[in-house]
This record gives structure tokens, sequence and C-alpha cells, in this order.
């Protein structure tokens, strides 16, 4: 199939160009970028694309995947169409299945049944007109089923296939994380802690603040992330590893990372893109989709994330979808599971609450959303220029649809825009 996208606006991070050109795309390749196009073949589709937004296919750092184990929550399949649905081309899920991803076997299985939903694509209902599922990569637990304990395999994972190594939650044994970096230096592969002192965070479920007194629910300190924080960037200063740094929320940690990074240290860094968008104000609804692990952060902190983004000291906006089911969080919000899906909202909701009120350029966010959440993974994005592949993401910022069960591909409702009207819509997606 050839296709013509007239008068796009092409927003391209790689190639720091935002302007109005024609696209010729066929056979899965650019053929052709131009201000204008007209010598075409017959049978060439022709899509006026006024007003459309046509950007690299955006990459997510990390989120979390039901299969195998909880495929109620979310399957592999459903979770590469919520992907698709909203703009991504790769996922990176975490190691947090069951059973955890701590082994080749597991790996080689789970990439075998994203092959296979490929070559039954025909069969199934591909999210938002996209020409195929997202890549799928795997992040191989550091740790033997990420209990903190013993090291896994990690030459063996990386043999694998694995895209790095992380478990998805905080490790706090200090001399086990400096005998990962020092063991995990010529294998080459990207490595990602959480940094957060448990102890700390005891049972908090709410940024230490007004708010938390206000709303009567138990707080986390940012210390809980600081110290630990510190601790790490001693750690990656000692030996020289590097390291990706996720879920940042604070206001300080930017400080740290900023600091870090003016001193040479080789670190990246995430927040996710919940954390740009709410503070603990919105806490207010007692809404469990809200209750999230960092938690949301004061207005000071969501300030400095934002800054921080937009100067790269935070590298990239990771989605962290989080799919529960509804009875996992009908519950009181302190007992209720932390964590929120997001791979189908965050482009627009991003683009309408940063782009539009002009804080943040639309270079800006797409660069956030997709060619630095790749340079983290060790990996790049091609610029849209001819005889490239056609891994792209076409947006309508001003569509508007409700979010509710049936415009969902996800299997999980846990998000707390649900029944809400949104502006801003993924068109199709070439992956």
């Amino acid at each position: 199939m050839t296709e013509l996208l007239q008068q796009v606006r092409v927003i391209d991070p790689v190639s720091e160009i935002d302007e109005l050109f024609d696209v010729l795309i066929a056979d899965g390749y650019i053929q052709a970028v131009a201000s204008h196009i007209s010598e075409i073949n017959s049978d060439t589709q022709i899509r006026d694309c006024q007003g459309l937004v046509l950007g690299p296919g955006l990459v997510d750092l990390y989120s979390h995947s039901g299969e195998p184990g909880f495929e109620e929550r979310e399957t592999l399949l459903s979770l590469l169409q919520a992907a698709a649905a909203g703009g991504f081309t790769r996922v990176s899920i975490l190691p947090d299945t069951s059973p955890v991803i701590d082994n080749p076997a597991l790996v080689a299985q789970l990439q075998q049944k994203r092959h296979g939903k490929m070559r039954e694509k025909e069969k199934i209902n591909l999210a938002a007109s996209a020409s195929g599922l997202p890549l799928l990569h795997l992040w191989g637990a550091i740790t033997l089923n990420i209990a903190g304990k013993q090291m896994t395999e990690l030459a063996d994972l990386a043999s694998a296939g694995v895209v790095g190594f992380t478990d998805g939650k905080p490790l706090e044994n200090l001399a086990l994380v400096r005998g990962v970096l020092e063991y995990l230096q010529p294998l080459g592969k990207p490595v990602a802690f959480w940094p957060s002192d448990r102890q700390l965070a005891a049972n908090g479920v709410i940024r230490e603040g007004p708010d938390a007194l206000r709303f009567g629910l138990p707080p986390i300190p940012a210390s809980a992330e600081t110290t630990a924080l510190a601790a790490m960037l001693e750690l990656v200063a000692a030996i020289g590893t590097p390291v990706h740094i996720m879920r940042v929320s604070t206001s300080r940690s930017v400080e740290l990372i900023a600091s870090a990074k003016a001193a040479g240290l080789p670190i990246t860094a995430s927040t996710t893109w919940m954390h740009l968008l709410l503070d603990t104000k919105a806490v207010k609804s007692y809404n469990t989709s809200l209750h999230l692990d960092p938690p949301l952060g004061n207005p000071s902190d969501v300030v400095a994330l934002r800054a921080g983004v937009r100067a790269g000291v935070i590298d990239a906006i990771a989605i962290d979808h989080t799919p529960y089911s509804y009875e996992e969080k009908v519950q009181a919000f302190a007992e209720a599971l932390a964590g929120a899906i997001g791979l189908e909202l965050a482009l627009p909701l991003l683009w309408q609450h940063l782009v539009e009120t002009e804080e943040f350029t639309a270079l800006e966010l797409w660069r956030a959303l997709s060619s630095s959440p790749a340079k983290c993974l060790g990996q790049k994005v091609s610029a849209i220029v001819p005889h490239q592949p056609a891994e792209l993401t076409l947006f309508d910022p001003q569509q508007t649809w409700k979010v509710e069960r049936k415009s969902l591909y996800t299997l999980s409702q846990n998000t707390p825009w649900l029944g809400q009207q949104l502006k801003g819509h993924v068109v199709q997606t070439w992956c």
C-alpha cells in the first residue's frame, strides 16, 4: 500500500524539524518528504493531513504486563494493541510477571508469543489502524524472583536478548547494587534502578506535605527517594557503570541528578507521565487510580519535573502502564494496589496540558517520548527522511473522544480519566 500524507505537520526530534510537508510512504518505508509531492502512482491513497501531526513512533521505557500470570489484568496482545492505539511502536515490559522474567527460557517464550501474534495479525483487531504490533522489549530481572537477594545469570539473560536489567522495585542492599554494577560493566546493557528507601516510605501513600495532612493519609517524605538516590549516585561515581534512574518524582531529585550530570556521571533519568500532569491536590477525590508509587508530588515537584524534562536533566517520560482488575482497585485508597494505565492516554493528555498551553514545544514533548527513551535503552529512532523505515505516529490534536471501556484496548480501566472527554487522538501508527 502506498500512502501520500499531504501537508502534515512533521515533528522530528532527530532532525530538529517542526514543519509542514508531504510524506510518501510505501512498502513500509518513507519514500519521499518534500514541501509538495505531485508525482505519484494512480493507486496511491491520498490523505489530507492538514491539522494532523506526524512524528517518530513513541517509545515506552517501562510498563507492566499482566501476562504471564495475571491475564485478567492484561494480555501481551491487549498491551500491544493499547500501545499501538496510543502511538507507541516500541514497548519495554518490566520483569515482575508471574513467573518473573529472570531466566532465558521465559525470555524466549515471551518473544515467540509476540511473534505468534504478529503471524495472526490478520485475525485480530489491530488498534488505531496500526500497520502491525509494536516491538516488544523485555527487561531482565537483576535478582532471582525480584527478591533483592541473589543475582540472576545476567550474562545468560543478556545473550537471550533482554533490553536491559532492572527489578522494577527498590534494591536496598547497596553491597548487592555495587556488585551488580561491577558485573554488568562489560555487558553493555542498560541497567535501571528505582531509588526508594522503603523504611522511610513505610506505609505511606501520599507525598508528605499540606495535602497529606488535609486528606488524612499516611505520608511518604521526599527523603525516601532522595537518600536512596544520593547513595546510588555515589556508587555510580565510584564504579562508572552507566545507570538509568527510574520514576523520579521530587524536586530535590532533579537537583541531585542535575549536579551529577554536571559532574560527568554516566546517568540518564525518567519520570512518569502522570507525575508531570497531577499533584497531591488531585488526591482529594480519593480515586484509587491516583494511588501511585512513588506518589504524586507536591505542586513544587511538578514544576521542577517539567523544567527538568525541558532542560534534559530528566531525559525521558515513561508510561509505567500498570493494569489492575476492577476488584483490585475497589478498595480504600491506602489499601488499593498502586498504579494506573496510560499507554492510550499519555500522548493526548500531555499534548493538551503541556503543548497547547505552550509550556512545552511540540518538539520537546515528542523528544521526551520517542528519541530520548530510545537512547536510554541504547537504541536509535530514525529521522523522518527518505529510505528510512516507516516507524511513525499520526496524531490529531483536535479530535475528541471519551475514555470508556469500548474505546480502550487495554483490559483494565484503572485511570482517573475514566468517563471523561479527551482532546487528541492517534489516527494511525506504523509499526
